[in-house]
């Protein structure tokens, strides 16, 4: 107690002499090597948040393949300073470390499977090596797999910002920015101190340079480039830059701006992730559009001109001189000659939505796969050749349209998301399959999903079912990524500034189902690790002493240990956690012991036994690396204050010797090596003051060992969890430098020592899709799950195989004894009825467009699938049946060639019975015009047809919305007409909206209404159908010129008509006479007469063609009035011609009709003929009305003869009546002339 109080006095009086630096956290996302992280990163923003910020969702972040990167820019305003803290002004600490980031895109939000890119203003991703630093505010961008976005900035006080940044190729990772402790001293005295080999070189004249890009090529390579800009942050632009080369390891470096050309500004570096040679250098886009491209790693350029801004580039996985380039304006270029030439592929690209594709599961290894937005939170799964992506070759891989920001295509899969009525489904192709609808446990109802990896073909998904809200749950799906499990509940998420998802997940490198997660329990986050790959999770035991060896009480379950599972997004710091694939069972993290995990009483742990049992190395937080392929760990202490010292351990963090680095302080900014070389190089960059050069050491710790490692330098160690040496099963032995033997490691040196498989246990097997884990351990049947359910593997007369309710973890290597008591059990087939037979679209949707190709699926919940034949009634007449269900597992196509509405019926049948299942199906053709076709004048009271025509016809699938003046709410019906009754006088409006599917069209008419009226139809002189082009405005036009000429012809004013011209032709219209408006009610009679007049007047004026208008110089229509009555059989004008022959066939016709019934005497309903056999009695007309009604008899003898209707007709019109048998007059509603 005595000593522990001592210590808590001297770190106390300590802690007084230094300012207090408030903390601040910042989020920021990054993908890292896929040998630094073993998930790939989702970057979410709700679903549409990406380019255009629309809807939410599931997103799919997509991966990058080992050897592709995805290079896309930072933009200029968003930094994030670097981990190891460079002094601010103002005193405050920067960010350091990065929260493992999922998006998995599936969003899958893009929930995204993978790599989802959002659009930015300008968002720099790197490549291989490379790191990005930049100053300001610290601002999340979303980045394609494969991209680095890394900034590291120091402030001064005339607000200049230093940048550097660094390129690396990258796989995906998760991030988040945390909290960086002051500079302390060593956890353990320095025992000795071997001398490093170090150097300085300062770039001169940069001093003014706020940004910089750092590139190593790796593999052995002596060449480091470095490109340094000032970026004007008012300007938003690169206004100088510099490039310079190393070939000596960063010893030296040369100034190369003359060899690029004086005057080009350089704005970005890229590499090629397979062919480190090989760079590319842009132009800053405000000077000149230019790509540099230099094949010897930087000694030579040549200059290419482009004619787009390039935002991102996305190299080929294998071919080192292909590579994909999105523009700022969403197009896609592809280029095969390294950036030579570039080619138009295709545009309204989703940012981040591309890849190229994967060998051995694309035919052709220049194929592309794209999402390309056709409409607002709508796209299309569009792929094609790089070279080759015309509308012709372009292949619409999934049936309909997906979700914007949801296509992910990662190693084997390629995922898509379909929202319908605000429920979203996830779909999945498998090795370039058919995609299939993803099965979560049937009342999961997931409202967002997140593919956290696809590692050794099988799927981990992040998914917030219905009744969470600010956690996910992991679950694990089998090979084909369909069915998935539940393996751990409320993981801990959280939300980066970009919306992004942040999953606390981490894969443990070099042993196999090691996972470490965490979750919440009873409020308090907690760390848990499986050894298993999620079957059973276990909290993590804590040292039993502290690092200055002090004991700690702390007791499972009360008290553990908790790590920080981020990722950093800066590839040149560490992050909070650390493994690798070489260095198997070592662990390092950031963590805290207690109840649960905190951001506070921070310490660094390791674990050599992986994770069976820790000890802690540093009590503040620290960057730690590995050297020497492993055998060695680097630690560089998190500071705000400038540092001169590092750490070095050759015996797993036992002991840690301290080195100089630096004869002055150093503001770090990163530290650059590679991992895979014998070169033994470390280099940090970073500055000695606020104003000083850009400051690159290097150092060559070789010198620390004193030889190679021989065969007596190592030892072996189990791998074991918690004593039990099979771990997914099998017992292996690994090998391992023994610590603290000075000697170099190979490269090639084997890991494993040797493994041996073990007997099979029931935690070697996951529980089947619809089966749950109970507490002894066993697997059951969940509630809503059959176990009985269709058999599809079923052959007749033979056997299947059942589930038992477990399936085989994936990648376990167990072997099974005598008795398979978990693998599936054959069992016989057994004659059963069909029952539960379920019809379903493909997506679940019931419309359809005509000549799409609808896909229907059929389900059967119980019965034998092959002896049970299926029929699929299409409603159109077509049918079509299989012999078995297994025939229809990709499901059934079908094409509708019309619209309406069909009744769909499925059939299953055996010789034990029978069951169906039917759905009705609109098929529905896009609306191209609506026509309100309804009378212009109606009699108030009176009953009105109004009727919608709609071009094409499509009977029963249309809805239509009636609207009469300002009616609040319209009547809607399924027929497109209608009957209205009208009563306030004057003009009213009627509008019709026909609804098909999403498209709404619309037509109005004003109907004017009167208490009476008279009307005359018009005709036109031929020459107008000529230039009659029959749209409404042309009619209206027409109309109102007749309207006039009649006006100016009679006198009466242009008010008390309307003119009507009839769509179709030849051109007909209707002349609508009103009485005045200003006549009282008293002269109804008077008016009357008075429309009769004018009436009379109208009719001699158009018989003596006196309504005339000129339609073109030298064209001139002549009005005509119909002829209703003794009209010409042959008429003059051949446009109605034809019309009077029909006249003449029909009168004819109806003789020869009267003339039989008459000659022979036959009955015919309504008429009665009586005879005799010597006098024949008149015919008569028979009312309809019963026998014992009085009505009288009307005898055919009384009706005037033909003759004598022509004479009565001459004699009127000599006594100047000629047209009164010629009008109509009208005290009713007047019917539509034309129905289209």
């Amino acid at each position: 107690m005595v000593l522990w109080s001592f210590w808590s006095f001297f770190l106390l009086s300590c802690a007084s002499l230094f300012a207090f630096h408030p903390k601040h956290n910042a989020q920021a996302e990054v993908s890292l090597p896929r040998s630094v992280a073993g998930f790939h990163h989702s970057e979410e923003t709700p679903l549409e948040v990406r380019e255009t910020g629309e809807s939410p969702g599931v997103q799919v972040k997509q991966k990058v393949n080992k050897s592709s990167e995805v290079l896309s820019r930072l933009e200029p305003g968003a930094a994030l300073k670097t981990s190891f803290g460079h002094h601010i002004p103002n005193g405050k600490k920067t960010p350091v470390g990065i929260k493992a980031n999922y998006q998995s895109g599936l969003k899958i939000p893009v929930g995204k499977c993978e790599n989802i890119s959002e659009e930015r203003p300008a968002a720099t991703v790197i490549p291989e090596r490379t790191v990005s630093v930049k100053a300001k505010k610290i601002k999340r961008s979303a980045s394609l797999s494969g991209n680095v976005d890394m900034n590291i900035g120091r402030e001064e006080a005339h607000s200049r910002e230093r940048f550097v940044e660094t390129v690396q190729g990258v796989s995906n990772s998760r991030v988040e920015y945390r909290r960086t402790g002051e500079e302390a001293r060593g956890s353990n005295p320095k025992q000795s101190e071997p001398n490093l080999d170090t150097s300085t070189f300062a770039l001169s004249g940069d001093s003014a340079h706020n940004q910089a890009m750092v590139h190593w090529s790796g593999h052995n390579s002596s060449v480091i480039l470095i490109l340094t800009k000032l970026y004007d942050f008012n300007l938003g632009a690169v206004t100088e830059s510099s490039l310079w080369r190393s070939t000596d390891y960063g010893s030296t470096y040369t100034k190369l701006n003359d060899k690029v050309g004086s005057r080009t500004v350089l704005s970005y570096l890229y590499v090629c992730p397979t062919n480190k040679q090989k760079i590319m250098m842009l132009s800053d886009p405000e000077v000149e559009r230019a790509v540099l491209i230099s094949s010897d790693e930087g000694a030579t350029f040549e200059k290419f001109p482009i004619n787009f801004n390039i935002l991102s580039l996305l190299f080929h996985p294998t071919q080192e001189n292909w590579i994909l380039a999105y523009s700022h304006d969403n197009k896609l270029y592809s280029s095969m000659d390294f950036g030579r030439r570039w080619q138009f592929v295709h545009d309204n690209v989703m940012p981040g939505r591309f890849s190229w594709a994967v060998m051995g599961l694309d035919r052709e290894s220049d194929v592309v796969h794209i999402e390309t937005r056709i409409a607002k939170g709508r796209a299309q799964y569009v792929k094609c050749r790089a070279q080759r992506c015309t509308e012709g070759n372009r292949q619409y891989l999934f049936p309909g349209h997906v979700d914007t920001n949801s296509l992910v295509v990662q190693d084997e899969y390629v995922f898509t998301q379909v929202t319908k009525s605000g429920r979203a489904k996830y779909f999945v192709s498998y090795m370039r399959e058919s995609f299939k609808q993803m099965r979560l446990p049937k009342y999961c109802l997931p409202k967002d999903m997140h593919i956290i990896s696809t590692d050794e073909k099988q799927v981990f998904a992040a998914v917030q079912e219905w009744n969470q809200n600010n956690t996910y749950s992991l679950y694990i799906s089998d090979s084909p990524g369909v069915f998935f499990i539940l393996s751990l509940e409320n993981l801990r998420t959280s939300r980066g500034p970009a919306g992004n998802l942040l999953v606390d997940f981490y894969k443990v490198e070099g042993i196999n189902g090691m996972y470490l997660a965490n979750k919440w329990v009873d409020n308090h986050i907690k760390t848990f690790i499986t050894y298993n790959k999620g079957q059973t999770w276990a909290l993590l035991q804590a040292p039993a002493m502290d690092v200055a060896g002090n004991n700690l009480q702390c007791f499972l379950p009360f008290c553990s240990l908790h790590l920080h599972l981020e990722m950093s997004e800066n590839p040149y710091t560490s992050g909070p956690v650390t493994s690798k694939k070489s260095v198997p069972g070592i662990i390092v993290a950031t963590g805290n012991i207690g109840m649960e995990l905190t951001s506070s009483s921070l310490g660094m742990f390791i674990t050599s036994d992986a994770g069976n049992s820790w000890r802690q190395i540093f009590d503040e937080e620290y960057n730690i690396w590995f050297l020497d392929n492993g055998g060695a760990l680097l630690a560089v202490q998190h500071a705000v204050t400038p540092i001169r010292h590092l750490w070095i351990s050759l015996d797993e963090g036992k002991k840690w010797d301290r080195h100089s680095f630096s004869l002055a302080p150093l503001y770090v900014d990163g530290v650059l090596m590679e991992p895979e070389s014998d070169n033994h190089i470390i280099t940090f960059f970073g500055h000695f003051s606020h104003r000083s050069e850009w400051q690159l050491i290097k150092i060559d710790y070789k010198g620390l060992f004193s030889r190679r490692c021989m065969d007596g330098d190592y030892q072996t160690w189990y791998l074991h969890n918690k004593g039990d040496l099979c771990v997914m099963g099998e017992k292996q032995i690994y090998m391992k430098r023994r610590p603290g033997n000075r000697c170099m490691l190979a490269q090639d040196y084997s890991r494993i020592y040797s493994s041996e498989p073990c007997l099979c246990t029931s935690y070697d097997f996951e529980c089947d899709y619809g089966w749950e884990r109970q507490a002894d351990g066993k697997c059951s049947a969940a509630f809503w799950f059959n176990p009985n359910g269709v058999a599809k593997s079923c052959s007749t007369s033979q056997s299947f195989l059942n589930s038992t309710g477990y399936r085989k973890v994936l990648s376990n290597n167990c072997k099974e004894g005598g008795r398979n008591v978990y693998s599936p059990r054959r069992v016989p087939c057994r004659p059963r009825a069909p029952r539960g037979v379920r019809l379903s679209t493909s997506h679940g949707e019931l419309s359809a467009t005509v000549g799409d190709n609808v896909t229907f699926m059929i389900y059967l919940d119980d019965g034998e699938s092959p002896t049970t034949s299926i029929q699929l009634d299409f409603g159109d007449g077509i049918k079509i049946t299989y012999s078995n269900l297994s025939r229809t597992d990709d499901g059934i196509k079908h094409i509708y060639r019309t619209a309406g509405l069909y009744r769909v019926t499925a059939s299953a049948e055996n010789s034990q019975g029978s069951d169906s299942s039917m759905l009705f199906l609109h098929i529905t053709s896009p609306v191209e015009r609506v026509y309100l076709s309804a009378p212009i004048v109606a009699i108030r009271g009176k009953a009105t047809n109004l009727t919608a025509v709609v071009w094409p016809s499509q009977p029963r699938t249309l809805t239509f919305f009636w609207w009469f003046d300002n009616s609040s709410e319209p009547i809607i019906t399924l027929e497109g007409s209608v009957s209205h009754t009208f009563h306030k006088l004057g003009k009213n409006k009627v509008t019709v909206q026909v609804a098909c599917g999403s498209t709404v069209m619309q037509d109005s008419k004003v109907i004017t209404v009167k208490e009476f009226f008279r009307s005359l139809l018009l005709s036109f002189s031929p020459a107008l159908d000529e230039h009659n082009p029959d749209i409404p405005e042309w009619r209206d036009d027409i109309g109102r010129v007749v309207r006039t000429a009649l006006s100016q012809v009679s006198g009466v004013p242009e008010d008390q008509l309307l003119v009507s011209l009839y769509p179709g032709i030849p051109t007909t219209a209707e002349l609508f006479i009103l009485p005045d408006e200003h006549a009282s009610a008293e002269h109804k009679r008077k008016s009357e007469d008075a429309l009769e007049t004018i009436s009379n007047i109208f009719v001699t004026a158009l018989n003596q063609g006196l309504i005339q208008f000129e339609l073109k110089p030298n064209i001139r229509i002549i009005v005509y009035m119909t002829q209703q009555t003794l009209a010409p059989l042959v008429d003059s004008n051949p446009i109605h011609s034809g019309s009077a022959m029909l006249m003449l066939l029909s009168v004819v016709f109806v003789g020869l009709i009267a003339f039989s019934v008459y000659k022979f005497k036959r009955k015919i309903p309504w008429i009665h003929v009586q005879t005799e056999d010597n006098h024949e009695k008149e015919p008569e007309v028979i009312s309809t009305v019963g026998q014992n009604d009085t009505m009288s008899k009307v005898k055919l003898s009384e009706f005037p003869s033909q003759k004598e209707l022509m004479e009565k007709e001459l004699e009127g019109r000599n006594r100047g009546g000629f047209g009164r048998n010629m009008e109509r007059v009208v005290t009713r509603e007047f019917p539509n002339c034309t129905n289209v």
